[in-house]
């Protein structure tokens, strides 16, 4: 495979691709005793998006020493002040596609936006040959996660979404145990989060009415951008914009991306042939409350068909067969049912246990059989430099089916009754009306870049 040219300014050989990856804390280089690189070998990278989630995955970028951080955006200065103070002196942007006009020297962009800005953003970077972290959920629509796979292939450059637990040891032993019968034949999975809950209050309502005069320091059109046009809310804005159908995708986008992904990991399970849901009260505007989820997936390969049904807003599946009664399922989380037993995850690719734990501690652990990950982000930018867009394992190769499939979940909350999908046309058979939600309208001048 072509290995992708940096910009001018960085196409020497790497020579010190090494630093360190945290999940939760961010250490200073000079503590990790990591040697320095001179500026003109780093991976120089843009990053759109960062007063929230963004600022912590600039500030781990930046402890890698054949990284640079050469430039910052984000449409609200206000929000974004403190991780502008960390880097002094980088250009300020509100507007991505003025930075990606200007810094010509960008080797890569992270996105860290909300959901609706994922793919516009994604896909404009990457047909300028650009490589793209983005964070989860991929895509706000199905149609965007197809695309922003189909261009990442077409351009050949290095992609990876934001699920951090991808990269964990949780996830390689799951697939490992499965893989070797530890519970036998997979028939269910069950998925779980406390999503919503405590971290946005704004599912389950209808859009405010209200008039609030827009913060002086926050570019409000330019925060909608594709979206349809609304006066502007402090319920949209900042970190509550998930509950919106027309800026997030909810519970399910937030969480079901991260705990969910050891089953299409280990399982293979591509697209569904059906989705349904039960909601509590819907509105036009707002995800619900609470909703549980099912998709059929059809058999595959050597395994048979498999049911996974996912459970957000408080809600719990039954506990697996054999789990002592004093052991809770916990807030987020994962259970496989197999023919022979049960194989119990904590949230974001937990480690996995056998149920009951008299099967756990009988468990002749298989040999470790798959590559283990230095870190997601690392992994990121070891495949940026070494131009290998299969190294980065959460890469859009992976999480582009990955998301579509987990969108087609969107449908049936949307609309009622059961949804019969046909991935090879992008369709739900049975029902026209899900047309909008797959394939969404742009706002004028902000549609997605061709």
């Amino acid at each position: 495979m072509r290995k992708i040219p940096l910009s001018p300014t960085s196409r020497r050989n790497f020579l010190c691709a090494g630093g360190a990856a945290f999940a939760c804390q961010i250490v200073p280089r000079h503590v990790l005793g990591a040697p320095d690189v001179p500026p003109s070998e780093k991976l120089n990278i843009g990053c759109v998006g960062i007063g929230g989630q963004g600022g912590g995955v600039t500030g781990e970028l930046a402890t890698f020493p054949n990284v640079h951080i050469a430039a910052l955006c984000d449409v609200d200065e206000d929000y974004a002040a403190r991780t502008i103070k960390q880097y002094p002196g980088r250009p300020f942007y509100k507007d991505y596609r003025v930075m990606l006009k200007k810094e010509k020297g960008l080797d890569a962009i992270m996105c860290a936006t909300p959901d609706h800005w994922h793919a516009p953003i994604s896909i404009a970077a990457m047909r300028m040959g650009k490589h793209v972290y983005c964070e989860k959920p991929l895509a706000h629509t199905i149609e965007e996660a197809r695309l922003m796979g189909k261009v990442a292939a077409e351009m050949k450059v290095v992609t990876q979404m934001g699920n951090n637990g991808h990269a964990d040891e949780g996830l390689r032993l799951t697939k490992e145990w499965i893989d070797a019968g530890a519970i036998g034949a997979v028939k269910e999975v069950h998925v779980w989060s406390d999503r919503p809950g405590t971290f946005w209050d704004t599912q389950g309502k209808p859009r405010p009415a209200e008039s609030v005069p827009v913060p002086a320091t926050l570019d409000w059109n330019m925060w909608q951008g594709p979206a349809p046009e609304h006066a502007y809310h402090p319920s949209y804005v900042p970190r509550k914009w998930r509950g919106w159908y027309d800026y997030g995708c909810g519970a399910l986008g937030d969480m079901m991306v991260h705990n969910a992904d050891p089953a299409w990991y280990t399982l293979d399970l591509g697209a569904p042939e059906s989705v349904e849901a039960v909601t509590s009260e819907t509105n036009p505007d707002s995800f619900p409350l609470w909703s549980i989820v099912t998709w059929n997936f059809a058999a595959k390969g050597k395994r048979g068909p498999v049911k996974l049904t996912w459970y957000d807003g408080g809600k719990l599946p039954e506990s697996p067969p054999g789990l002592e009664t004093e052991r809770r399922l916990g807030d987020n989380g994962i259970y496989f049912v197999g023919d022979k037993g049960a194989l119990l995850a904590g949230g974001w690719s937990g480690s996995p246990r056998l149920v009951p734990e008299t099967a756990m501690r009988a468990f002749s652990r298989p040999e470790k059989t798959i590559p283990r990950s230095p870190g997601h982000r690392k992994e990121w930018v070891d495949a940026c430099i070494a131009g290998k867009p299969e190294d980065a394992q959460a890469g859009f190769w992976y999480s582009a089916p990955f998301t579509e499939s987990l969108l087609v979940g969107v449908l049936p909350i949307r609309l009622e009754g059961k949804i019969e999908w046909d991935a090879e046309r992008m369709t739900a058979t049975n029902n026209p009306n899900a047309e909008p939600f797959i394939r969404k309208t742009y706002r004028k001048g902000f549609e997605l870049p061709s």
